[in-house]
């Protein structure tokens, strides 16, 4: 496997705030969620300040600027899977099997009829295959909900995994045929699915085909473009004021009419800017939270609305959602994420540096 095409002496590769801002966007995920699944009028502002579209498609295009560096710079494709595996998986099955069981708390259903339910085979069987789209709810669980789905946010970690999958082909595809007609060819293919998809749904009505424009497919422009980003940084460097004037002035004017080829590049310019940029300080080295934040708010949501606390106080309720799925996120990271964790992962590393170092440290990559 090739070394990194991108310099290790990149200062802004060194110091970056990628850490931050998928906290920041989970955070906005859950409270956005807070508001559709209680539907508590109070909390309309979230709605109308943050965008949950944006928040996923963000996460889509640091996930690719990130994960195409992490290739580069793995010694093997054993080495990079072990990563990703070690990563992803560890927390996922934790959050999975550990909310099938505490739900059974509170379960219409008795513990017996509960756990011996074909729909609980099937909740634990495809929610750990990452196909929670086959089985979302568990048996007598958020029935008079809004919505019954245990964790909906789920769906986006198919398409992370399905992501991980497709870099080693990808990156195959461009040293023989060339990066960037290969890049091009993905992201144009990706953007017509995602046109067609809309189409159908304007035409027909059927959902659908709303649902299956989310999906890879439709995504993908959004991770080839982090992934272009990151093989481009130098040329980016070169021109950050223009492309993010030229990014800013497209959202800005994006009420008059979108442009679906030209979106994904205007947001990717943005969040790597901001990534890159106006350096915040050494985050990690508190843990990466971000992914507990994601994996765990939904259930937690759903919890409290049928306990009815956001039609006892909204706001309160909202509190009390943030308060614990950060702390959930914090024992997540500290109890089961980090212990699986390469003993050379910058994290480990970043938690046992000193202000001092931070000049020194490798690229926050996600290993």
């Amino acid at each position: 496997m090739s070394r990194s095409v991108i310099s290790r002496d990149n200062s802004r590769l060194r110091q970056n705030n990628f850490d931050l801002i998928r906290l920041l966007l989970a955070l906005a995920v859950c409270l956005l969620h807070a508001y559709e699944l209680s539907g508590a009028g109070d909390l309309s502002i979230i709605d109308t300040l943050l965008s949950g579209k944006i928040a996923i498609e963000s996460f889509f295009v640091i996930s690719g600027f990130l994960i195409f560096m992490s290739y580069e710079k793995s010694r093997s494709l054993v080495d990079y899977f072990e990563k990703r595996a070690r990563r992803i998986y560890p927390a996922y099955f934790f959050s999975v099997t550990l909310t099938a069981l505490l739900l059974s708390s509170i379960s219409e259903r008795s513990l017996s009829e509960y756990f011996l339910s074909s729909e609980f085979i099937r909740y634990i069987t495809f929610n750990l295959g990452f196909l929670n789209f086959l089985q979302p709810d568990l048996p007598g669980v958020f029935s008079d909900n809004r919505m019954a789905a245990v964790n909906g946010a789920l769906w986006t970690i198919k398409i992370e995994v399905m992501f991980y999958l497709s870099v080693p082909a990808i990156v195959w595809l461009c040293r023989r045929a060339g990066r960037m007609p290969v890049l091009l060819i993905l992201f144009a293919a990706s953007t017509a699915y995602s046109l067609i998809m809309f189409s159908l749904y304007e035409s027909s009505g059927r959902s659908m085909y709303f649902q299956l424009e989310k999906q890879l497919p439709g995504q993908l422009r959004f991770f080839i473009v982090g992934a272009a980003l990151y093989y481009l940084l130098p040329l980016f460097e070169r021109h950050v004021k223009l492309l993010v004037l030229a990014a800013a002035i497209y959202f800005l004017a994006r009420p008059l009419g979108e442009i679906e080829a030209i979106s994904p590049i205007a947001l990717g310019v943005l969040v790597i800017f901001f990534a890159l940029y106006n350096y915040a300080g050494n985050f990690c080295k508190f843990g990466d939270f971000s992914y507990g934040v994601y994996i765990l708010h939904f259930p937690i949501v759903q919890t409290l609305v049928q306990f009815g606390a956001f039609e006892a106080n909204a706001w309160l309720a909202l509190l009390t959602t943030v308060a614990l799925t950060l702390t959930g996120a914090a024992l997540m990271w500290h109890c089961v994420e980090k212990r699986w964790l390469l003993k050379n992962s910058h994290y480990v590393r970043a938690g046992k540096e000193t202000k001092a170092d931070e000049p020194t440290r490798e690229v926050r990559t996600p290993h």
